[in-house]
């Protein structure tokens, strides 16, 4: 599949500060594509400069095969960012029609996808609503529609579900996969990792300004395993002594193991099999992405401490 964009060696320095410093990395098309890190690691300037707002220093950007062009391109983009980008005292369907025709829809076209937008979110009362007057949640989803009502090949979305209740977040949710599905690329920035596990195809971790990682979500996982595994048997086991595995812990008959250097799985099967014990189920435990960003984030910080402390 071939790549919507590809940032090549892109830098951004404010000052003395590198908000961003030679990163690089591909969005198949289709994708749907975690952009992480903690706050202040150089997201919203990648982003920035990825929707045309700001320009690199060095480096540079592909969109759709060709280089990026910001003042044709940015209407093949919908970018919604974590802060409110919505007129407090227009009138709801006033501001989607508005918002609609800036991104090249004609006002036919522009009513057509609005109604179709308003119909799906449960939006059709709102119309003649102020923003002033919708909850964080309401707002949240006019935000999303203004977003995407234009089609757009590549869609940012910023914290997205900031707001909205379990019902609302999981309709939203949906959309963005049947975005995906009709072939929408989408960018999606948060700070909540059990989301990007359930949606996203691929990430990058990006933190100081610096990429520290870049994999599909199950390459990342299977890249920090640690050889744990859960065992479920159908009584609890008498006294374990097994040079193949060393029990994490034990709850009558429920343990988890780490497999020891040199051993597999199947040695660990073979042990309990051999003392009499009847396995119910035996599961490896791959590391969350949370525990992952955790790591790795405060492995970089840690990193530069020493750094600065030696110079």
């Amino acid at each position: 599949m071939s790549n919507i964009l590809e940032l090549k060696n892109l830098q951004k320095h404010f000052a003395a500060h590198k908000a961003v410093d030679d990163i690089s990395f591909d969005i198949a098309q289709g994708d749907i594509f975690g952009l992480l890190g903690p706050n202040g690691a150089g997201k919203t300037t990648l982003i920035r400069m990825i929707t045309g707002i700001f320009y690199p220093d060095s480096g540079s950007i592909n969109f759709d095969g060709k280089k990026f062009d910001p003042i044709n391109d940015v209407v093949k983009i919908g970018y919604m960012p974590e802060e409110r980008g919505l007129y407090k005292k227009m009138k709801i369907g006033e501001q989607a029609l508005y918002l609609a025709q800036l991104k090249g829809l004609s006002r036919a076209d522009a009513m057509k996808k609005i109604v179709y937008w308003f119909k799906k979110l449960e939006m059709e009362s709102w119309w003649n609503k102020k923003v002033e007057d919708l909850s964080k949640g309401m707002s949240q989803k006019l935000q999303f529609v203004t977003t995407v009502l234009h089609e757009p090949k590549l869609i940012i979305l910023d914290e997205p579900f900031s707001g909205l209740d379990p019902v609302n977040a999981n309709l939203i949710k949906d959309e963005i996969f049947g975005l995906a599905q009709r072939g929408s690329t989408i960018i999606f920035s948060t700070h909540r990792m059990e989301q990007v596990e359930e949606i996203c195809d691929h990430i990058v971790l990006v933190n100081l300004g610096k990429k520290i990682l870049d994999g599909t979500v199950h390459d990342v996982k299977q890249q920090f395993k640690e050889n744990k595994f859960s065992l479920k048997l159908h009584e609890p086991p008498n006294a374990i002594n097994s040079p193949s595995f060393t029990v994490n812990n034990q709850k009558e008959n429920m343990l988890t193991v780490t497999i020891n250097e040199g051993f597999k799985s199947n040695d660990v099967l073979k042990y309990f099999i051999e003392n009499n014990n009847t396995i119910e189920s035996f599961n490896e435990i791959l590391p969350g992405l949370n525990e992952i960003f955790i790591s790795l984030v405060e492995g970089t910080k840690a990193k530069t401490r020493a750094f600065e402390t030696v110079a």
